[in-house]
């Protein structure tokens, strides 16, 4: 079984309201005791937090679903229920979660990024909180608001510093074994790797992450020989090496290699043309390479190559190490220059609601009133003179009249359908 998975789907369901209490106080020599009802507690929220212990989606495959707690109910003598916890689920950098029609949530890049993805349901009221010098035994409470429930594709673009590009077979897997602790599959047959390895290099001047991405070959911008699960990896590489095979056994030059590699890069994101990169020959020994340490050992004239290798005697490797970590150290500069230093506040979005004329009557959203109605007891008089007081002050009468309502027009709300009564 493969212990690498990028992407996945995940179940998240936000922990349920706990239901306020309906409770009057009975004590001796205490007559008409005043309502007590406690609240119930909220649900706990479901967040998604970036960890960098957490290597693949693998974790998602077999087990996609996630629950956080259900709040308590209230109960009599002005006793609150217990609120839920909330539930961290912990996720690779780099996972990019949509919904299931394809539209971006977020993008979890950095440490300890944070998404709400399923938020908890708040707590019903007891009915102590609806006294009033009007209302002197309310004989209603509040339900507790249902939580957040949906699914969610999850996809994982690798976090490396520095990837290695070239066709299959072309010595990239030996090549990471060599310079890192990775120890991926080696082979001598084409697309021996068809899953990404991390490996962290190190020397004198510090260490990178190095990312072996799968073979890729013409056509992969399109999908080709899986392409586009390839591709997406080398999204977020500051540095590109790029690999050509100085001794490919099908005999296609390095410079076409080149060529090819370079336009399925750029016609999946154009962008990455623009990304440093190291041109790198690679099995210099089987192209007759020397041992001098040149910057090019072998394939003299070949246009854009930078630097040739040997991973199998080593010829070339700390200089590819030298000069990999040179580009990787100033993008990273780069990186802390363009990051933005001022504080970012968040404020809590508006909640509001809208009012949709539809072929069967008219439709109220919005989570202010759909959660009146919703976590309401409408089989309750009292509960549906508050609910209908609770509309009346968020203005949805007002709303109502100004869309076109008309008496006795079906209006949904949350749910449930009334029929429209002016006042």
């Amino acid at each position: 079984m493969s212990g690498f998975v990028d992407e996945a789907q995940l179940h998240v369901k936000a922990g349920n309201g706990g239901a306020g209490s309906v409770s009057f106080r009975r004590e001796a020599h205490v007559s008409r005791g005043g309502p007590d009802g406690g609240d119930g507690g909220s649900g706990g929220d479901v967040w998604l937090v970036a960890d960098h212990d957490v290597a693949s989606l693998l974790g998602f495959r077999d087990h996609p679903h996630r629950a956080a707690v259900d709040g308590r109910h209230g109960q009599g003598k002005a006793k609150h229920g217990a609120s839920g916890s909330d539930l961290v689920v912990p996720v690779p950098h780099g996972t990019v979660v949509r919904d299931l029609e394809g539209n971006l949530l977020v993008d979890l890049v950095a440490e300890g990024d944070r998404w709400l993805a399923a938020r908890g349901g708040q707590g019903g009221r007891g009915n102590a909180r609806f006294l009033s010098n009007r209302r002197r035994a309310p004989a209603f409470a509040e339900q507790g608001e249902v939580g957040q429930e949906r699914w969610l594709d999850m996809e994982l673009k690798l976090m490396a510093d520095a990837a290695l590009v070239g066709f299959p077979n072309a010595g990239k897997s030996t090549l990471i074994s060599r310079i890192s602790a990775a120890k991926p599959k080696i082979a001598d047959y084409p697309f021996t790797t068809l899953e990404p390895n991390l490996g962290v290099v190190r020397n004198s001047d510090g260490e990178m992450v190095v990312a072996d991405i799968p073979g890729l070959i013409e056509g992969a911008a399109e999908g080709k020989g899986l392409g586009h699960r390839f591709l997406r990896h080398v999204e977020r590489a500051r540095v590109l090496v790029v690999l050509l095979d100085l001794a490919a056994a099908d005999g296609t030059p390095p410079e076409r290699q080149l060529e090819i590699l370079l336009s399925e890069l750029g016609r999946y994101r154009p962008e990455l043309m623009d990304r440093p990169r190291l041109v790198v020959g690679s099995k210099g020994d089987l192209a007759g390479a020397g041992g001098s340490g040149a910057d090019v050992l072998a394939g003299p004239g070949i246009p854009g190559l930078d630097l040739t290798i040997s991973a199998v005697t080593g010829e070339g490797l700390n200089r590819l190490v030298g000069r990999t970590m040179d580009l990787v150290r100033a993008a990273r500069e780069r990186a802390a220059e363009e990051t933005e230093t001022e504080p970012v506040i968040h404020r809590p979005a508006p909640e509001g609601f809208s009012v949709e004329r539809t072929g069967a009557g008219f439709v109220v959203r919005g989570r202010p009133a759909e959660r009146a109605v919703a976590i309401s007891d409408l089989t309750n008089v009292q509960a549906l003179e508050y609910v209908q007081n609770r509309l009346r002050r968020l203005g949805v009468d007002r709303a109502l009249a100004r869309a076109g309502a008309r008496e006795g027009d079906l209006v949904m709300v949350g749910g449930f359908s009334f029929e429209y009564q002016p006042d």
